[in-house]
């Protein structure tokens, strides 16, 4: 198999290091101008979630981590685990909270995700970019405040927390980044 080189490492490239899976995070390279460029990258670990900062000089090079995404279906949480279904063979399978980590707060009974696979074990889950999930609670907005620079919190139907414009109320469906947990927009009708 072809190693990577330190250029190949953009956001969301993924390699191996010691058996441990890497997804790359962030990238940014600098040219050294003779001494060639380095790289740095902050990486997450697919074992554990933990998030490293690396430094790679020009002739490093790294072995791709070879993870496989399999279509899989989240069932329900219990205990500090959280079991999902492959949607090929039906198998069941958990995942712990600490690998999920706050992406756990987005998950929806039903809702598809991608599992993924790493030397026949699934080691990390991606949820969708983004996910509409209903607003359970929200303050009601003061009169005339309808700007939408001014945010209050919104509890959504998963228990999650978001700063949200001021005229979203409870019962709105809104669109949230499951990356960041950011508010994206409030659903169209």
């Amino acid at each position: 198999m072809p190693s990577l080189s330190i250029t190949d490492l953009k956001k969301g490239a993924l390699y191996q290091k010691d058996g441990v899976p890497y997804k790359v995070v962030e990238y940014s390279q600098k040219v050294m101008g003779r001494g060639g460029s380095i790289v740095n990258v902050v990486v997450k670990s697919l074992f554990d979630g933990k998030v490293h900062h690396k430094t790679f000089k020009g002739s490093d090079s790294l072995e791709p981590a070879e993870v496989a995404n399999k279509t899989a279906q989240y069932l329900y949480s219990e205990n500090d685990k959280h079991y999902f279904m492959d949607q090929a063979t039906f198998d069941n399978y958990d995942i712990p909270s600490s690998l999920l980590g706050e992406q756990a707060k987005f998950l929806v009974e039903g809702m598809e995700v991608q599992a993924q696979n790493f030397r026949g074990n699934i080691i990390n889950i991606e949820l969708p970019k983004n996910v509409y999930l209903k607003v359970s609670y929200s303050e009601d907005a003061v009169k005339g405040d309808s700007s939408s620079a001014i945010t209050k919190e919104a509890k959504l139907e998963t228990g999650a927390t978001v700063k949200v414009p001021a005229f979203i109320k409870t019962g709105d469906i809104i669109s949230v980044d499951t990356l960041s947990g950011k508010y994206r927009e409030r659903k169209k009708d």
